[in-house]
């Protein structure tokens, strides 16, 4: 057996979880600790609160860790985090944090992961297709911001997660009416531009809601109101299909459309309304291939530390 750390730093929670490589190949989730990102100052100081909250598997106690965090990763040692406070470098994990094998990830790299681990099998089916295992599949979720990564078979019958950073382009608004909401936007944050990080997330909630209503509520309590059918629901799964399909279609996703993240798992209504399946399926030239694509909701809300976890399975083979 070889123990596993795993670790999700997001810009709102950073999540742990201590896994067991069992000698079958299987993994076996042994305890859980989330914190608040916000809270700490760096990294190491984070491990020190971990440790403090009595978290088991202290770092040099670790086969192999695997640290997912929300922001590029830079030759696989570094990340400056756009929605983080603090820099994150493992170029010298053992003599800084105390890991004999450290790996440094992008969340969404660990979510793609997690649509081949244990948990995947628990998905909920929104649309239902065609899942074709050989071809490539994405992963795409609001929280904090908005994250995709894509599944690549390989050669070997594996796959290969690539990072994407999609949530940083701009939001595609198409009527008069979103262009309305654009300007609104614009006049709320400044700048020259809305990336779909604004519009599709915990943020993005906010902002269509107040520009539907005048009203300044946050996003849980926006989502309260879904079940009354309300306007914000309607644009806010109107946008949430438009992600999921473009990327969909940018990747030819017919190994599926795995949805993970806060706003879906907690607001499950935005996946279900009509206009989601409407948007998903809206192409004047591939209507008829993205209507085989099958779109799946992973509740957990901690997949990306199944996914750390499955990648540090892998490693773990040969320490």
């Amino acid at each position: 057996m070889r123990n596993i750390f795993a670790a999700d730093i997001g810009g709102t929670n950073s999540r742990f979880a201590y896994f067991i490589a069992e000698e079958s190949a299987a993994l076996r989730i042994v305890e859980t600790t989330w914190l608040r990102t916000a809270d700490f100052h760096d990294f190491r100081q984070l491990l020190d609160q971990l440790i403090i909250e009595g978290f088991s598997l202290k770092p040099e106690d670790a086969d192999v860790a695997v640290i997912a965090i929300a922001g590029p990763v830079e030759d696989g040692v570094f990340s400056a985090p756009p929605f983080i406070s603090w820099n994150i470098d493992i170029s010298n994990a053992q003599e800084d944090y105390g890991f004999k094998k450290c790996f440094l990830i992008n969340d969404f790299v660990a979510q793609a992961y997690a649509c081949r681990s244990p948990i995947a099998r628990a998905a909920i089916k929104i649309l239902s297709g065609q899942e074709m295992p050989d071809k490539p599949a994405v992963v795409i979720g609001a929280g904090t911001a908005l994250g995709k990564a894509a599944l690549i078979p390989d050669s070997s019958g594996g796959v290969i997660a690539l990072p994407s950073e999609g949530g940083h382009t701009n939001f595609p608004f198409i009527s008069r009416r979103e262009c309305e909401f654009q300007e609104f936007m614009l006049k709320e944050r400044g700048g020259s531009d809305i990336i779909a990080n604004y519009i599709v997330s915990g943020m993005g909630l906010k902002y269509i809601h107040k520009f539907l209503t005048g009203e300044s509520l946050e996003p849980q309590e926006i989502a309260s109101t879904f079940h009354q059918n309300s306007e914000t629901l309607t644009w806010a799964a109107r946008f949430y299909g438009r992600v999921c399909r473009n990327y969909a279609l940018e990747t030819l996703a017919q190994g599926g459309v795995y949805i993970v993240g806060g706003v879906a798992a907690k607001s499950q209504e935005l996946l279900f309304d009509k206009a989601f399946e409407e948007e998903f399926h809206k192409s004047h030239t591939m209507s008829h291939i993205l209507k085989k694509i099958p779109v799946f909701l992973i509740m957990n809300e901690e997949s990306g530390l199944w996914g750390a976890g499955f990648l540090g399975l892998q490693h773990s083979k040969v320490v």
